[in-house]
């Protein structure tokens, strides 16, 4: 119960991260249910004119920890700059648990219009599967910068409308990510889940079916400087909804 399922969400709490600064960091509490604390995110974006890096850590705490093998998850993601937006020429993402790692990278040719996936795994140090394979679609952004650029990309941020996007590291949804901004009789449900002291408000839904719903919905409060403050993961499997705060 808590393997990706509970962490899938997690990478997408740290979107909307939009200020200008050359190194901006946000830390966030991860709570689920009746277990309580169940983990802690550290998220990094360093950038300049030309190239940008966003660097996240999320690892299980208390209870998860104990049950998921000591969970820890990096997401890497390095690229380049296009007309002030990011744009992603490598996605990794290290998964471990107990004496199991897995390596995931992702290169993006931008000229042929391809992604290429190297897989490995490991058990207790060896190296036990390698497998290469071409992504089925083609993407400028991975999920990092996909939520890291929405904050430039989405202008109107009080006018109600759904965007889809696609994004590397979505294999499962085919790289599809739908973001909609609320309209606004519905905008009190918003504040009364994630508080009335966000500048806007979004929901991503995540197409996995790892829910107890159909889609996964992260429900966004996005404060002044375009950092996520709060956010919850709907109706994730038995036990409800999993929330995050932003703690610095």
């Amino acid at each position: 119960m808590f393997k990706k399922s509970v962490f899938i969400g997690f990478v997408l709490l740290f979107a909307y991260t939009g200020a200008v600064a050359e190194k901006i960091t946000a830390n966030f509490d991860v709570s689920y249910g009746i277990f309580g604390k169940i983990g802690v995110t550290n998220a990094v974006l360093s950038k300049d004119s030309k190239h940008y890096t966003i660097d996240v850590h999320l690892a299980a705490t208390g209870l998860a920890k104990v049950l998921s093998g000591g969970r820890k998850e990096h997401h890497i993601s390095k690229g380049h700059m296009e007309h002030g937006l990011m744009v992603s020429d490598l996605y990794q993402v290290i998964k471990s648990h107990g004496d199991v790692m897995v390596n995931n990278v992702y290169w993006i040719n931008h000229q042929k219009k391809y992604v290429r996936e190297v897989y490995k795994k490991y058990e207790k140090g060896k190296l036990v599967t390698k497998e290469e394979t071409r992504l089925d679609f083609y993407a400028k952004d991975d999920l990092l910068t996909l939520y890291f650029n929405l904050d430039s990309a989405i202008k109107e941020k009080t006018k109600a409308k759904t965007y889809v996007y696609k994004a590397v590291g979505a294999e499962r949804q085919k790289g599809k990510v739908t973001v909609i901004v609320p309209k606004t009789n519905v905008l009190e449900s918003y504040k009364k889940e994630l508080g009335s002291d966000a500048t806007w408000y979004a929901t991503a839904i995540i197409h996995q079916k790892i829910f107890s719903s159909k889609e996964g919905r992260l429900m966004l409060a996005i404060g002044k400087d375009g950092i996520t403050n709060k956010a919850v993961l709907k109706d994730v499997i038995f036990f409800g909804d999993i929330r995050a705060v932003r703690t610095k």
